[in-house]
């Protein structure tokens, strides 16, 4: 069994390299929003719970997340292992998840504030399907179209570097401890999350495989 998670501040390349990382490991990528979103579906209790969290606006309570998850991780798929992305998000929920099942693994993508910034202001998304790009490291086929649906491309609100730097403000504040944390554990792996998709997959296989 191979229990790896993935850290690293907003745009630095988590979410273009899980899919490939739990394919290759034969292993479910799990993030907390899908998660989430899963258990509202399912109706389930804890789904019920989630879901009044969520219409009000509101944070899941840790407990509640952790339950939700526990339950995934019960499921068959995830007895090899699974990929963890988006979880956990601070040492609270790191020590929790520590007593049920520690991992083996945290993969940190390291890149640069400058070049965060540059990434995170450069994605676009359709206003149609909802598919996101990167005009750096995921550009679209033609440039400003959505490759699915060939509409205009469009940049969200919360795209623009004022709401970047207040999301990476609040990475550090919250995630980042997390280093410190999984350091001690000796199960920290720091990946240089700068170049190309390629490159940095080539990085992540030699520490996760």
């Amino acid at each position: 069994m191979v229990r790896i998670v993935l850290l690293g501040p907003p745009g630095s390349g988590k979410g273009t390299q899980s899919a490939g990382i739990a394919k290759s490991l034969g292993i479910p990528h799990l993030s907390t929003g899908d998660l989430l979103r899963a258990a509202v579906r399912s109706g389930t209790q804890l789904g019920g719970e989630a879901d009044r969290y969520m219409r009000a606006g509101q944070l899941v309570p840790d407990a509640l997340v952790l339950a939700i998850l526990v339950d995934r991780l019960a499921e068959p798929d995830c007895r090899a292992g699974y990929l963890l992305d988006g979880y956990p998000r601070n040492v609270t929920q790191a020590e929790a998840m520590d007593r049920i099942a520690p991992v083996d693994r945290v993969l940190f993508f390291e890149i640069p504030e400058h070049q965060l910034l540059t990434r995170l202001t450069a994605r676009r998304s359709c206003p149609k399907c909802g598919s996101v790009y990167n005009l750096v490291t995921l550009p679209p086929k033609v440039s400003g179209r959505c490759d699915r649906e060939g509409e205009p491309l469009i940049q969200r609100s919360d795209d623009g570097e004022a709401a970047a730097r207040t999301r990476l403000d609040v990475y550090r504040r919250e995630t980042a401890p997390l280093l410190a944390f999984y350091e001690s554990r000796h199960v920290l792996f720091r990946i240089d999350a700068t170049g190309s998709p390629d490159e940095v997959a080539a990085r992540i296989r030699r520490v996760s495989g």
